[in-house]
């Protein structure tokens, strides 16, 4: 019986403590942190591709390229983790102006270079051994993770800026942070394609104007809900 009255007592006690509880005010900020990187990597997407009349003989010619495309990585110490083949194709293709079949043999390398000071040399070589395909050059950075954190800090402090400046021409003050969520991630990362890249391995032949890593952009967004005092 005690507790009976007891559980009675409490439930119309209840409604008087959260009537007596104070309204809470909130202002709801989004802040924005950017980092610009340095790369110190670079992925080439690659493709060795070969067509022909017969499917043996362009897939002989495929396998022949992408062996000594194969070797010649191994003798510039770029390790096996780093030669990775993404596909290989053997299809039949129809001319519809000839009335002829042909045979293509494609196969895909990523090869990603922890060294960006031999990528012009890596490329020229790529080039001399038979690659005849890039489908895309990425310049990355190894340590993403640490500048990802950098970026979410640099957007929580941008967000606690910006509630401040709204609260003082109130007379108020920010207090704690009541929610947060990261509402929006971005990473630029320059990519070249087939023809920028193709025409870049043409002119560091030559001697020419090389593609410039230039920069990484590591973008990030949070929202924050901060206490108003």
């Amino acid at each position: 019986m005690k507790n009976i009255l007891f559980a009675l007592a409490l439930i119309v006690t209840m409604p008087i403590i959260a009537q007596q509880e104070p309204h809470r005010s909130v202002v709801h900020v989004t802040g924005e942190g950017i980092v610009n990187v340095e790369p110190d990597e670079v992925l080439i997407k690659s493709r060795i591709e070969h067509e022909g009349s017969t499917a043996a003989q362009v897939k002989k010619e495929n396998d022949e390229v992408v062996a000594q495309v194969i070797k010649y990585l191994k003798s510039q110490n770029i390790s096996e983790k780093d030669i990775q083949t993404d596909y290989m194709n053997l299809n039949k293709r129809y001319d519809y102006n000839e009335k002829t079949y042909s045979y293509v043999a494609n196969q895909a390398i990523s090869i990603t270079l922890h060294d960006i000071g031999k990528y012009e040399k890596i490329m020229r070589g790529l080039l001399e051994n038979g690659l005849n395909r890039i489908d895309g050059i990425q310049f990355k950075s190894s340590e993403m993770e640490k500048y990802e954190q950098e970026a979410r800090k640099k957007a929580v402090l941008d967000a606690q800026n910006i509630a401040r400046q709204l609260a003082e021409p109130l007379g108020q003050t920010i207090g704690r942070a009541i929610t947060i969520s990261e509402t929006d991630y971005n990473s630029f990362q320059p990519i070249y394609k087939m023809d920028a890249a193709m025409q870049e391995m043409n002119m560091s032949n030559e001697g020419g104007q090389t593609i410039a890593p230039g920069e990484l952009e590591i973008k990030i967004k949070v929202s924050i809900g901060f206490e108003l005092k």
